[in-house]
């Protein structure tokens, strides 16, 4: 399937793109070409392939959580370089 100019500049008007005619023409062809692979994978008979939702076989490969104590407001406040007992202290960056 080949895209016409026109709707290469209709598809980088929605990226929001700005294209030379040189970028017109590469971007056809490219383009054009992944259509026509797409194309290609639609003549397969896939009506025996078991729909899937990752291509690999994979789980969850992180560790499983687990309730951990956590600091006292003591000991976080005893290493903040400010703070006023309940809230550390930071410097002001929004202006107001």
């Amino acid at each position: 399937m080949a895209l016409s100019r026109d709707e290469v500049i209709y598809i980088a008007g929605l990226a929001r793109l700005t294209l030379s005619e040189e970028e017109i023409a590469l971007y056809a062809k490219q383009l054009s070409d992944i259509l026509g692979y797409i194309d290609q994978l639609k003549e397969l008979n896939v009506d025996e392939v078991e729909p899937m939702s990752h291509v690999l076989d994979i789980v969850n490969v992180m560790r499983a959580d687990k309730h951990l104590p956590s600091l006292s407001r003591e000991d976080v406040m005893a290493i903040a370089p400010e703070h006023d007992a309940e809230h550390f202290k930071v410097p002001r960056v929004v202006k107001g």
